[in-house]
Parts: C-alpha cells; structure tokens; sequence
C-alpha cells in the first residue's frame, strides 16, 4: 500500500511533539520556540486545526483513556501532568516526580508514563490526577505502548536491557533487547510489537520479551503507529523520504512525504496524521481519508501511540540529549 501525504497548515509555528485521537478530536501537544501558552491544537479532522491555551510547560507526550486526554511534559516543577476532558480546557496536575516525562499510555485501566532521567522513571495514575511513583531500572525509558495484556516500554540506553514489560504498569521485568539501538516508540498491531531507532534499526515481537532486529531502509526514524494493516515510521531527517510503511512491521518501504522534521504520529477513522517542526506552520501532514464517528476511539498507545521530540527549546531549536545517544546507536 503506497500513501499519499498532503502538508497542512498547524495552529501556530510551535514545534509540535505529540498527537492522539480521542472523543471525536485530534489533540497534539509541543512547545514554543519564544512566547508562552497555545501548546496544544486541536482538530476534527486533522486538516484545519485551532490553538488552545495550556500551562506553560514543553509537553511532550499526549494519550486519551477512559475520557480524558492526558499529556506529559519535561519541563515544570511539580506539575508535568495536564488533563482535559474535550482537548480544549487544561489544568495542570501533580506530577509525581519532576523527571522528564517523555511517553504516556493508556490500558487496563491505568495511565502510564516513562521518563528520561530521575531516579523512579515509571508512573502511574487510574485517573490521570493522582500519580504514583515506580521503581524500574534506570534506563533512559523513551517509549511505551499497551496491547495484548502488555505494557512494554523501549529505552535509549542500557545493556542488553533496553526493553521491559509489565502485565500492571507496577511491577516490571527487564527484557533483553536485540540490539544496543536508541530505540524510540513503541506500538503494537497485528499481534506484533514494533520498535524503531535513529540509527535505523527496527526490533521486532510477537510476545514482548523476545525480540528479533530488522533493517529498515534508512536512517532517522522516529515514531511508529499501526492503523488500517499497516505499520507506518515518520522520520526526522530524510529531506524527501520521510515515511516508510510494513504491512507486517518486518519489511519495510520507503515512500515520499513532504519535507519536515516529522516527530509525531497517530492514526484513527482512516487517517494518518503526523506533527513536527519546520521554519513555518506547514508542520502538519496527513494520509488517507477521515471517516468521521459516533463512536469515541481511545488511545491505548499501541493503536494510537504518543510521541515526544528531542528539542531543547530554551537553547533554540537543537537536539535534545537523546538525540545524542541515537547518534551513538
């Protein structure tokens, strides 16, 4: 299946880091380059998009579960949460710590989000209000997803261990990775697990613990997502192959998509929409045709993942520290 992307003009000229899919609106949150408030846009159909005001912190990763969206951040002190039930009023919550938050989740029941640095880089909410630090190895946790029963989250750093899974989102187990890659995002779809890194390398498996590497075309890849039978990568870096697509997340082809930097990805009613950054507000793209719905679509993370950017932004636009370690992997 070959997609057709078409730019779209974003809310503002932010660096947009996350999007999701819930009750009817796409939601996506990032950061300003200079000014305060709009860090979240909204739209209901991925194509004309509307600024929202929200605290002022540079938010990374966005989810929706059990009716409300909740998005994560690596900046604030005390309250990396913020929480809306329509994707247009925010209010901050406590976090549980102030780690650099980098992926949310939603499943079985329970939000779950993974950080970057900090000493309990897992917590968890049954409502996205209340927080609760976990213990897990500190690793440099970038991703994590929820499907068949399973919690898994990916890391950028590690030995051998740059993968753990949780049936609770509470206790934890280190899984050994195929390979010492930067691994980014994670999504499950088809009965597959599937992780990509900067350097290239995607990971593949059925089950979560045991894992198999796999080459991908190039190199840069940033996000992934499962909708319609399809895997689909955005990348960061490619200047006109910005996407590559799997129908079994094995092997891989790439395919034109207009230039940006493409951070961000989801999918829902018939439509891939990614997010990024570029020197405009062209900073949008979408694929497919969107099938509007009664029905509310929730973001568990595997179906419809969050994603986060690597993007200093009180230094300008730079590469966040993880994007040194995917250099390195």
């Amino acid at each position: 299946m070959v997609l057709s992307w078409t730019t779209r003009t974003a809310a503002s000229d932010n660096v947009w880091y996350g999007i999701c899919y819930g009750n009817g609106l796409f939601v996506a949150v990032g950061s300003t380059i200079t000014g305060t408030g709009n860090r979240v846009m909204t739209s209901p159909d991925g194509i004309t998009w509307t600024s929202r005001t929200s605290p002022n912190n540079n938010w990374f990763s966005i989810c929706y579960g059990n009716g409300l969206f909740v998005a994560v951040a690596y900046t604030g002190t005390g309250d990396r949460v913020m929480t809306s039930p329509d994707g247009i009023t925010w209010t901050s919550r406590t976090s549980a710590a102030d780690n650099e938050w980098l992926s949310i989740c939603y499943g079985n029941g329970l939000f779950v989000a993974v950080a970057y640095t900090g000493t309990d880089r897992v917590m968890t909410s049954p409502d996205g209000i209340t927080w609760t630090s976990r213990t897990v190895p500190n690793n440099d946790w970038n991703g994590i997803c929820y499907g068949n029963g399973l919690f898994v989250a990916v890391a950028g750093s590690g030995t051998n261990n740059r993968v753990m899974t949780s049936p609770d989102g509470i206790t934890w187990t280190s899984r050994t990775s195929a390979a010492d890659s930067a691994w980014n995002y994670v999504c499950y779809g088809n009965g597959l697990f599937v992780t990509v890194a900067y350097s290239g390398t995607v990971m593949t498996s059925p089950d979560g613990i045991t894992w198999t590497s796999r080459n991908s075309p190039i190199e840069g890849w940033d996000q992934v997502v499962y909708g319609n039978g399809l895997f689909v990568c955005v990348n960061d870096t490619s200047s006109t192959q910005g996407v590559m697509t799997s129908p079994d997340g094995i092997n891989w082809i790439l395919e034109n998509s207009p230039c940006q930097s493409w951070q961000g990805l989801t999918y829902a009613n018939g439509l891939y929409v990614a997010v990024g950054y570029a020197d405009d507000t062209n900073t949008v793209m979408t694929s497919g045709t969107f099938i509007p719905s009664d029905i509310p679509i929730y973001n568990y993370g595997p179906y419809f993942p969050t994603i986060y950017s690597k993007i200093d932004i009180n230094a300008g636009i730079k590469l966040f520290k993880n994007k040194k370690n995917k250099k390195l992997s």
